[in-house]
């Protein structure tokens, strides 16, 4: 029995992630639930956004599946962590947000977003299958920011070898286990000739002990520009974090939308499971929410713990829903709300 830790989070978090446990726990699947309270209701009820039972459930479980958090705009919002480390020490850190605060605290060093295009899924494109690699740790991501006057704020890029080999050995060896053969680098190196620049010289000179995959490179701006045109030549994408946070939603926008796309957030020792949408407040606890991206997501989490069957199993339910288009949420074309659409993936289990 594989325990798995479950983060409703904030707005439409509790809605969609009770979807996915229900089609989980439907399939098969060999899991048990363990809820934990993180973000708006968690700093009511505890006093903290990120009390210490997410922490200490992780440890015990080493898989989680989250819930979109909120973050405010803007201001000098953080969020502040003490954990004891190995040794029993108490250390202070903040971060700029929840899921932040998670990925660094927990190692998760890569973010994976597949991105496809399922049949009955309305988009421009026919053909939309690839895999974004987004390095989760560093880049203008560690909220290395200060105000220099009241004019002027400034924020640090921070780009090392090891993240960047980390980060490039992982893409290369999960796309060779997929049976995928191209991988493109997203860059700027032609302006950062530093930052960026030891990110494409990193991931190229790793990619030389992987001769069946063909690596190449383009500038972000360029590769941008191609994704939206002919996204069908794309099969795998390794980008620094910023980058990686902005095209895994314009890539999602060719697949349907952010309500059908699914992350994994992973790292040595554990891993994260998360839809890439965000809480979408206005059409919080109105059963409107779309729940195929958490369900999608929940669907990697079962692979990564070897529960393929069951992964199997419901990502083909969803397809025939999907294709049916009786039983879909609004943005997908139907007029369901979220527990049917989970519902009626459930009875394609059965």
């Amino acid at each position: 029995m594989h325990r798995i830790t479950l983060i409703p989070g904030d707005g439409i978090g509790p809605e969609v992630t009770r979807a996915a446990r229900d089609v989980v726990l439907a399939s098969g699947a060999q899991v048990a639930f363990e809820e934990v309270p993180a973000g708006q209701r968690a700093e009511q009820d505890c006093g903290t956004p990120l009390p210490a039972a997410v922490f200490d459930s992780i440890a015990a479980t080493r898989v989680a599946l989250k819930g979109p958090t909120a973050t405010p705009f803007g201001g000098d919002y953080r969020v502040q962590i003490e954990r004891k480390d190995a040794k029993g020490v108490v250390g202070k850190r903040s971060y700029p947000s929840i899921a932040i605060a998670l990925r660094k605290e927990l190692g998760l060093f890569v973010a994976v977003r597949p991105i496809k295009r399922y049949p009955g899924v309305e988009s421009r494109y026919e053909h939309v299958d690839l895999i974004i690699f987004r390095e989760n740790s560093e880049d203008l991501y560690v909220g290395a920011e200060r105000m220099l006057d009241e004019g002027t704020a400034e924020a640090i890029k921070i780009i090392s070898l090891r993240a960047s080999e980390k980060v490039a050995r992982f893409a290369l060896e999960y796309m060779r286990k997929l049976g995928r053969h191209k991988l493109t680098i997203g860059h700027k190196a032609n302006v950062m000739k530093m930052t960026d620049g030891l990110f494409l010289d990193t991931a190229l000179q790793t990619a030389k002990e992987f001769p069946d995959i063909l690596v190449n490179q383009r500038v972000i701006d360029a590769l941008c520009m191609e994704l939206v045109m002919k996204p069908e030549t794309f099969d795998g994408l390794l980008l620094p974090n910023l980058y990686g946070d902005i095209v895994s939603d314009l890539a999602a926008g060719l697949a349907g939308g952010l309500g059908v796309a699914p992350g994994a957030n992973i790292g040595a020792g554990c891993a994260m499971f998360e839809a890439v949408h965000g809480t979408a407040p206005d059409i919080a606890g109105k059963d409107l929410a779309n729940p195929m991206a958490m369900i999608l997501s929940a669907v990697m989490m079962l692979r990564h713990i070897d529960e393929a069957k069951a992964a199997d199993r419901i990502e083909n339910a969803l397809k025939r829903v999907l294709q049916e288009k009786r039983d879909v949420t609004r943005d997908l074309g139907g007029e369901a709300g979220t527990q049917r659409m989970a519902a009626a993936i459930i009875e394609k289990l059965k």
